[in-house]
């Protein structure tokens, strides 16, 4: 075997499922010809760690878990210096950025589509604050809910999925804050307050598809960006809301606009989610478009 292949793995995520399937999925790659080196994540930052500090000269980097696995093992390509074609097995709760490379969701599948598949030349977030750079894969938000996914129990995930990230959720509607911010992006800006705002490179955003825009492109450069202001009353939240699942955008509630970068600035600090992780407070972030900084591995298109 002369190929090397790096598997990192949340053994924890969604419903633990890799378990039954680690197997399975090591045959998939052994058969391509890979000799594999294999790493369970215990806790947080594990993933960015092993691949960060990569030694060996491997051919593949896989990971198995949810997109927070994903942001993990993409952040540490881009902080080892060395692009590493990377191979994306999902296997969490949401999984938006799996379901927006088609990705196959069964794990064998899945495993099979890396080793058979195509390099697909993605784009990527840079995340700067106080002259650090950090990375994001298909989500940066701020506001109402982004710190849902990562204060919610991760058993709770794995039973309730989707209805665990609304319940919390759901709990602070008596309680929404603005938050007031300055935004400037290609000559543009926008003083206002916010509830919410996303910049993502993503079909779907917590399991609701087309939330991000029409005729999204992952690999055209740009961000779709939605910004929502502070509504007045509790039924101009629910019509933004719906206009929001909808996307029948209310240009008096909110600002929707694409852009390769953008500066938001605020007074006090905001808590920013990048990719549903903890993405730290800032006042002020300058998020730039990294045009096809990453190759992901997908699913080659049938033969015609």
């Amino acid at each position: 075997m002369d190929k090397k292949l790096l598997f990192v793995y949340n053994p924890k995520a969604g419903k633990a499922q890799i378990r039954n399937k680690l197997s399975d999925i090591l045959n998939v790659f052994a058969r391509a010809g890979y000799e594999i080196t294999i790493v369970p994540t215990l806790k947080h930052d594990d993933a960015r760690v092993a691949v960060a500090g990569r030694r060996e000269g491997y051919d593949l980097v896989v990971c198995s878990g949810g997109d927070g696995t994903l942001d993990e093992v993409v952040t540490g390509i881009i902080q080892s210096g060395v692009r590493t074609p990377v191979g994306y097995i999902p296997a969490g709760s949401t999984n938006d950025f799996g379901g927006s490379l088609a990705l196959p969701k069964n794990m064998i599948r899945a495993a099979e589509a890396i080793v058979e598949g195509r390099n697909f030349h993605c784009d990527i977030g840079s995340f700067r604050y106080d002259d650090v750079d950090d990375v994001f894969v298909y989500i940066a938000a701020f506001g109402l809910f982004t710190d849902v996914s990562y204060e919610t129990a991760q058993d709770m995930k794995n039973v309730l999925g989707h209805m665990a990230y609304l319940l919390e959720g759901m709990k602070r509607l008596s309680s929404i804050r603005s938050f007031h911010m300055k935004v400037s992006w290609e000559g543009n800006e926008a003083e206002d307050d916010f509830i919410f705002g996303m910049i993502t490179n993503s079909m779907s955003v917590g399991g609701f598809k087309n939330i991000t825009g029409k005729n999204v492109k992952l690999d055209d450069g740009l961000f779709e960006v939605t910004l929502i202001r502070q509504p007045r009353n509790p039924v101009e939240l629910n019509n933004i809301m719906i206009s929001l699942l909808d996307r029948n955008i209310n240009t008096d509630a909110m600002y929707c606009f694409r852009t390769a970068e953008l500066v938001l600035e605020s007074k006090e600090p905001v808590a920013w989610t990048l990719d549903g992780e903890n993405g730290g407070s800032h006042t002020k972030v300058t998020i730039r478009n990294v045009c096809k900084g990453i190759d992901i591995r997908v699913k080659k298109p049938p033969s015609k």
